[in-house]
Protein backbone atom coordinates (compact mmCIF):
# COMPACT_ATOMS: atom_id res chain seq x y z
CA UNK A 1 0.00 0.00 0.00
CA UNK A 2 1.10 3.58 -0.58
CA UNK A 3 1.44 5.66 2.27
CA UNK A 4 -1.18 8.64 2.26
CA UNK A 5 0.08 11.76 1.36
CA UNK A 6 0.46 14.04 4.00
CA UNK A 7 -2.01 16.72 4.37
CA UNK A 8 -1.54 20.10 2.92
CA UNK A 9 -1.14 23.42 6.05
CA UNK A 10 -4.87 24.80 5.45
CA UNK A 11 -3.42 28.78 6.22
CA UNK A 12 -7.11 29.62 6.64
CA UNK A 13 -7.65 26.72 9.31
CA UNK A 14 -4.54 28.02 11.06
CA UNK A 15 -6.17 31.34 11.04
CA UNK A 16 -8.95 30.40 12.39
CA UNK A 17 -7.54 28.17 14.98
CA UNK A 18 -5.67 31.13 16.46
CA UNK A 19 -8.18 33.11 16.55
CA UNK A 20 -10.00 32.27 19.87
CA UNK A 21 -6.27 32.44 21.36
CA UNK A 22 -5.65 35.88 19.97
CA UNK A 23 -9.52 36.65 21.54
CA UNK A 24 -9.03 35.08 24.64
CA UNK A 25 -5.22 37.49 24.68
CA UNK A 26 -7.38 40.46 23.65
CA UNK A 27 -9.36 40.13 26.73
CA UNK A 28 -6.72 39.60 28.92
CA UNK A 29 -4.54 42.35 28.00
CA UNK A 30 -7.49 44.87 28.09
CA UNK A 31 -9.29 43.50 31.32
CA UNK A 32 -7.55 45.78 33.84
CA UNK A 33 -7.96 48.50 31.35
CA UNK A 34 -11.66 47.82 30.94
CA UNK A 35 -12.18 47.85 34.69
CA UNK A 36 -10.45 51.52 34.97
CA UNK A 37 -12.63 52.96 32.34
CA UNK A 38 -15.88 51.22 34.01
CA UNK A 39 -14.54 52.45 37.16
CA UNK A 40 -14.80 56.05 35.45
CA UNK A 41 -17.69 55.87 33.77
CA UNK A 42 -19.46 55.32 37.49
CA UNK A 43 -17.85 57.99 38.93
CA UNK A 44 -18.55 60.45 35.74
CA UNK A 45 -22.62 58.84 36.01
CA UNK A 46 -22.90 59.04 39.54
CA UNK A 47 -21.39 62.37 39.92
CA UNK A 48 -18.92 62.06 42.54
CA UNK A 49 -16.92 64.60 43.87
CA UNK A 50 -15.95 66.21 46.66
CA UNK A 51 -19.50 67.77 46.88
CA UNK A 52 -21.41 64.74 46.99
CA UNK A 53 -22.85 63.94 50.38
CA UNK A 54 -20.64 61.39 51.96
CA UNK A 55 -19.93 59.46 54.77
CA UNK A 56 -17.54 60.44 57.39
CA UNK A 57 -15.70 56.89 57.40
CA UNK A 58 -14.78 57.54 53.47
CA UNK A 59 -14.19 61.22 54.05
CA UNK A 60 -10.15 60.73 54.26
CA UNK A 61 -10.16 58.74 51.05
CA UNK A 62 -12.08 62.01 48.86
CA UNK A 63 -10.37 65.15 50.51
CA UNK A 64 -6.82 66.04 51.23
CA UNK A 65 -3.71 67.00 48.60
CA UNK A 66 -2.86 64.16 47.00
CA UNK A 67 -6.88 63.45 46.22
CA UNK A 68 -6.88 66.90 44.60
CA UNK A 69 -3.17 66.78 42.60
CA UNK A 70 -3.33 63.04 41.79
CA UNK A 71 -7.01 62.12 41.52
CA UNK A 72 -6.59 59.09 38.64
CA UNK A 73 -4.27 57.42 41.16
CA UNK A 74 -7.52 55.68 42.42
CA UNK A 75 -7.83 54.61 38.80
CA UNK A 76 -4.63 53.03 39.20
CA UNK A 77 -5.35 51.05 41.91
CA UNK A 78 -8.59 49.93 40.20
CA UNK A 79 -6.33 48.78 37.59
CA UNK A 80 -4.17 46.73 39.99
CA UNK A 81 -6.61 44.89 41.60
CA UNK A 82 -7.72 43.66 38.25
CA UNK A 83 -4.30 42.82 37.17
CA UNK A 84 -4.26 40.52 40.29
CA UNK A 85 -7.08 38.82 39.88
CA UNK A 86 -6.18 38.19 35.95
CA UNK A 87 -3.26 36.91 37.39
CA UNK A 88 -4.47 34.65 40.09
CA UNK A 89 -7.46 33.33 37.65
CA UNK A 90 -5.00 33.03 34.59
CA UNK A 91 -2.90 29.75 33.64
CA UNK A 92 -0.28 29.04 36.52
CA UNK A 93 0.92 26.11 38.33
CA UNK A 94 -0.45 27.79 41.33
CA UNK A 95 -3.12 25.68 43.47
CA UNK A 96 -6.40 27.26 44.26
CA UNK A 97 -6.12 28.01 47.81
CA UNK A 98 -2.91 29.74 46.90
CA UNK A 99 -4.75 32.02 44.16
CA UNK A 100 -6.82 32.66 46.26
CA UNK A 101 -5.10 33.19 49.17
CA UNK A 102 -2.25 35.40 47.92
CA UNK A 103 -4.39 37.22 45.37
CA UNK A 104 -6.58 38.59 48.24
CA UNK A 105 -3.24 39.28 50.64
CA UNK A 106 -1.91 41.32 47.36
CA UNK A 107 -5.13 43.43 46.89
CA UNK A 108 -5.56 43.83 50.57
CA UNK A 109 -1.92 45.12 50.66
CA UNK A 110 -1.88 47.44 47.88
CA UNK A 111 -5.41 49.38 48.73
CA UNK A 112 -3.60 49.68 52.13
CA UNK A 113 -0.54 50.82 50.45
CA UNK A 114 -2.70 53.36 48.35
CA UNK A 115 -5.35 54.47 50.60
CA UNK A 116 -3.71 54.57 54.70
CA UNK A 117 -3.75 57.02 57.01
CA UNK A 118 -5.45 58.87 53.77
CA UNK A 119 -5.77 59.07 50.07
CA UNK A 120 -2.58 58.35 48.09
CA UNK A 121 -1.28 56.12 51.29
CA UNK A 122 2.70 55.30 51.41
CA UNK A 123 2.52 54.95 47.47
CA UNK A 124 1.63 58.64 47.06
CA UNK A 125 3.69 59.97 49.75
CA UNK A 126 7.29 58.08 48.56
CA UNK A 127 6.73 59.92 44.85
CA UNK A 128 6.10 63.47 46.65
CA UNK A 129 8.51 62.99 48.88
CA UNK A 130 11.52 61.92 46.66
CA UNK A 131 10.40 64.42 43.76
CA UNK A 132 9.93 67.14 46.48
CA UNK A 133 13.39 66.48 47.55
CA UNK A 134 15.32 66.16 44.52
CA UNK A 135 13.79 69.83 43.65
CA UNK A 136 14.74 71.10 46.70
CA UNK A 137 18.48 70.29 45.73
CA UNK A 138 17.98 72.68 43.22
CA UNK A 139 17.31 69.32 40.39
CA UNK A 140 15.28 70.65 37.12
CA UNK A 141 11.84 70.41 37.58
CA UNK A 142 11.41 67.83 35.15
CA UNK A 143 14.27 65.60 36.66
CA UNK A 144 12.18 65.73 40.12
CA UNK A 145 8.85 64.87 38.64
CA UNK A 146 10.80 61.73 36.81
CA UNK A 147 11.94 60.51 40.33
CA UNK A 148 9.00 61.24 42.19
CA UNK A 149 6.97 59.05 39.77
CA UNK A 150 9.69 56.27 39.53
CA UNK A 151 9.40 56.11 43.48
CA UNK A 152 5.75 55.38 43.17
CA UNK A 153 6.15 53.18 40.50
CA UNK A 154 8.54 51.24 42.24
CA UNK A 155 5.99 50.69 45.30
CA UNK A 156 3.57 50.14 43.25
CA UNK A 157 4.85 47.74 40.75
CA UNK A 158 6.85 46.23 43.97
CA UNK A 159 3.58 44.96 45.26
CA UNK A 160 1.98 43.59 41.91
CA UNK A 161 5.17 42.01 41.00
CA UNK A 162 5.32 40.34 44.17
CA UNK A 163 1.98 39.12 44.82
CA UNK A 164 1.70 37.90 41.11
CA UNK A 165 4.48 35.64 41.47
CA UNK A 166 3.14 34.59 44.76
CA UNK A 167 -0.21 33.90 43.59
CA UNK A 168 0.24 32.13 40.47
CA UNK A 169 3.98 31.93 39.25
CA UNK A 170 6.70 29.39 39.12
CA UNK A 171 8.44 29.82 42.34
CA UNK A 172 11.78 28.99 40.95
CA UNK A 173 14.34 31.49 40.44
CA UNK A 174 15.32 32.74 37.31
CA UNK A 175 17.47 35.45 35.54
CA UNK A 176 14.79 36.30 32.90
CA UNK A 177 12.44 37.13 35.99
CA UNK A 178 14.69 40.19 36.27
CA UNK A 179 14.77 41.62 32.69
CA UNK A 180 10.87 41.42 32.77
CA UNK A 181 10.22 42.98 36.35
CA UNK A 182 12.69 45.80 34.93
CA UNK A 183 10.88 46.26 31.79
CA UNK A 184 7.27 45.93 34.30
CA UNK A 185 9.12 48.84 36.03
CA UNK A 186 9.55 51.23 33.24
CA UNK A 187 6.17 50.84 31.71
CA UNK A 188 4.51 51.55 35.30
CA UNK A 189 6.58 54.46 35.36
CA UNK A 190 5.61 56.15 32.48
CA UNK A 191 2.48 55.04 33.64
CA UNK A 192 2.69 56.90 36.76
CA UNK A 193 4.31 60.25 35.16
CA UNK A 194 1.06 60.16 32.23
CA UNK A 195 -1.57 59.94 35.48
CA UNK A 196 0.23 63.00 37.30
CA UNK A 197 -0.27 65.48 34.49
CA UNK A 198 -4.33 65.05 34.84
CA UNK A 199 -4.19 68.63 36.67
CA UNK A 200 -1.02 70.41 34.42
CA UNK A 201 -2.94 68.95 31.24
CA UNK A 202 -6.17 71.36 32.29
CA UNK A 203 -8.75 68.30 32.34
CA UNK A 204 -10.91 69.60 35.05
CA UNK A 205 -10.71 70.04 38.55
CA UNK A 206 -12.34 66.82 39.80
CA UNK A 207 -12.74 65.62 42.35
CA UNK A 208 -13.12 69.53 43.63
CA UNK A 209 -16.42 69.15 41.62
CA UNK A 210 -17.89 66.44 39.13
CA UNK A 211 -16.62 65.31 35.76
CA UNK A 212 -18.27 66.79 33.14
CA UNK A 213 -18.49 64.03 29.88
CA UNK A 214 -15.54 66.19 27.45
CA UNK A 215 -13.12 65.78 31.07
CA UNK A 216 -14.40 62.19 31.31
CA UNK A 217 -13.43 61.41 27.79
CA UNK A 218 -9.93 63.19 27.79
CA UNK A 219 -9.13 61.23 31.43
CA UNK A 220 -10.23 58.05 29.89
CA UNK A 221 -7.63 58.49 26.86
CA UNK A 222 -4.95 59.55 29.41
CA UNK A 223 -5.95 56.08 31.46
CA UNK A 224 -5.26 54.13 28.14
CA UNK A 225 -1.79 55.70 27.03
CA UNK A 226 -0.83 55.06 30.67
CA UNK A 227 -1.87 51.36 31.37
CA UNK A 228 -1.76 50.07 27.49
CA UNK A 229 2.30 50.05 28.36
CA UNK A 230 1.93 47.53 31.01
CA UNK A 231 -1.03 45.50 29.54
CA UNK A 232 0.40 44.70 26.44
CA UNK A 233 3.94 43.56 28.16
CA UNK A 234 2.56 41.51 30.60
CA UNK A 235 -0.04 40.02 27.82
CA UNK A 236 3.27 38.95 25.98
CA UNK A 237 4.79 37.65 28.77
CA UNK A 238 2.14 35.25 29.16
CA UNK A 239 1.90 34.05 25.43
CA UNK A 240 5.93 33.01 25.47
CA UNK A 241 6.37 29.41 25.95
CA UNK A 242 7.28 28.20 29.25
CA UNK A 243 11.37 27.86 29.92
Amino acid sequence: MRPAPPKALDPAGMTRASEPHSGASFLAASGPILAMLLALGVVTATGLSQRSALPEAVEPWVYGYFAGRYPLFVFALVYGLAHLARVAAGPGPASFLRRIAFGLVGAAILLLAGLYPTFGGVILRAGFATGGMAFLTHQPLWLAYGLGAGAAAALFGGILGLFAIAANRPLRPRLRRFGTGALAFLTLWFGAAVIGLFGSLGLGPWPHRALRAEEAGLAALLLIVAALPHAAMTTLRRLRPAS
